[in-house]
C-alpha cells in the first residue's frame, strides 16, 4: 500500500512541476524567456491559462494529501518506545540496587560488562588512594 502511494505521490510531484513550468511567466525570465520567441504563443488564451492555474491547484491539492497519507503510513507503524527497553541487564550482573546502598558504581559496572565480553576478568576496583593519582606515562 505504502508503494503504491510513494509511486502515485511521485507522479503528481512531477505532473506539478510540469504544470508549474509551463504556465506563463509575469514577471522575471520564464520558460519563454520574458514572453520574447520560445513558448510565447503556446498558451496564449485567457482559458488555457486559467485551466493551467486550476490543474496546478488540484495537483497541489494532491500532493498535500499524498503527503499526509505518508506521514500517516509512516507513524502507525511506530510505536511509542522507551530508550530503557532495550537496556536489559546481562545474566551474570548483579541486580539494581538501591539509590542510597553502597556498591559498585557505574564505571565498575561498566568495566565489568566489558571484561565480560573481551572474556578477560574485571579488574578489581581501586582502592581510595590518600594521595592524588598522578597519570604515569608508558
Amino acid at each position: 500500500m505504502q508503494s503504491v502511494l510513494i509511486v502515485v505521490h511521485l507522479l503528481i510531484v512531477l505532473a506539478l512541476i510540469g504544470v508549474v513550468l509551463l504556465q506563463r511567466s509575469e514577471g522575471g525570465l520564464g520558460l519563454g524567456g520574458g514572453g520574447s520567441g520560445g513558448v510565447s504563443g503556446f498558451l496564449t488564451g485567457r482559458g488555457q491559462a486559467n485551466a493551467l492555474t486550476r490543474a496546478t491547484a488540484i495537483l497541489a491539492g494532491l500532493f498535500f494529501l499524498t503527503s499526509l497519507a505518508l506521514g500517516i503510513l509512516a507513524h502507525r507503524g511506530a510505536a511509542p518506545r522507551s530508550i530503557f527497553d532495550g537496556a536489559t541487564p546481562a545474566a551474570g550482573s548483579a541486580p539494581a540496587q538501591a539509590p542510597g546502598a553502597q556498591g559498585p558504581g557505574v564505571l565498575e559496572q561498566l568495566q565489568q560488562l566489558q571484561g565480560q565480553t573481551s572474556g578477560a576478568p574485571a579488574p578489581a576496583a581501586p582502592e581510595t588512594p590518600s594521595a592524588p593519582a598522578v597519570p604515569q606515562s608508558r
